[in-house]
């Protein structure tokens, strides 16, 4: 039985047909839970669930009012040429119990849209900060894995690269295709530093996504949004522009190393 609460968030929820979930967790770098939160923000997308459980991490956040609030993840929702549901939030589970349980629950939730596909995004810890991140890709069937390296600049030689993909990035993967969904990993080299924001990872995530799934992403939006966050992190001003990455850092403190 699961120890997961799924609160939903509209009282009738849309018409949604055959989903693909993208998913961008806290992890390295955080290059998954930029691009989520960037495309959801880009996007509009509206939140269908939240998620809660006891196996979260125990603490809470000091908010931009300077009040306390319970980490949260949610699902979003954005209809388009495709149905997609977006997996966001300011933690992971904390224990593999925990993580596997997570991942059920969501993948219980895609089903029962009859979920088509699962994207997971995630990070490769470098020891020093890549000016062109590499894009690399993985998933649970040959398929998959060449219809997102096809005519992109994401490589699909993977092994020797990482070891195990660790936190709900992997176990995602492994447990949709348990139930014959399929399912795929983008994952960018970042800088393994905790407070880093592999931005320029993320960017290139999404260029890649925008491509394959037609969202309609204003890439020049996004372009400025980098080069906005990058002049501000060299200032040192100690926040980002982005209403997502704002939160991001104002929530994670100074504990951002979660892995996945």
């Amino acid at each position: 039985m699961s120890r997961w609460v799924v609160t939903q968030v509209p009282k009738r929820l849309p018409s949604i047909k055959s989903p693909v979930l993208m998913e961008g967790l806290p992890g390295i770098g955080n290059v998954g839970k930029v691009a989520v939160d960037f495309i959801v923000e880009e996007l509009k997308a509206e939140k269908l669930y939240d998620l809660f459980s006891y196996s979260l991490p125990h603490s809470v956040f000091v908010n931009e009012n300077n009040l306390v609030e319970l980490p949260g993840i949610s699902i979003y929702h954005k209809k388009g040429k495709l149905d997609m549901l977006f997996l966001a939030g300011d933690v992971q589970p904390i224990d593999e119990v925990s993580c596997y349980d997570f991942c059920d629950t969501v993948l219980d939730i895609l089903s029962q849209f009859n979920g088509r596909e699962v994207i997971t995004l995630g990070g490769i810890g470098l020891p020093h900060i890549p000016k062109k991140p590499k894009l690399y890709c993985t998933g649970n069937s040959r398929e998959i894995v060449r219809r997102y390296c096809s005519g992109t600049n994401v490589n699909s030689s993977l092994f020797g690269i990482v070891g195990p993909i660790i936190g709900v990035s992997g176990i995602l993967l492994g447990l949709a295709q348990r139930r014959n969904i399929e399912a795929v990993s983008l994952l960018a080299e970042t800088y393994a530093r905790p407070m880093y924001l592999g931005i320029r990872g993320a960017r290139e995530m999404v260029r890649v996504l925008d491509k394959k799934l037609s969202m309609g992403i204003d890439l020049a939006a996004l372009d400025k949004e980098v080069r906005d966050i990058e002049a501000e992190i060299g200032e040192r001003k100690g926040r980002i522009s982005s209403a997502a990455l704002r939160t991001l850092q104002g929530k994670m403190g100074n504990d951002m190393s979660y892995i996945g």
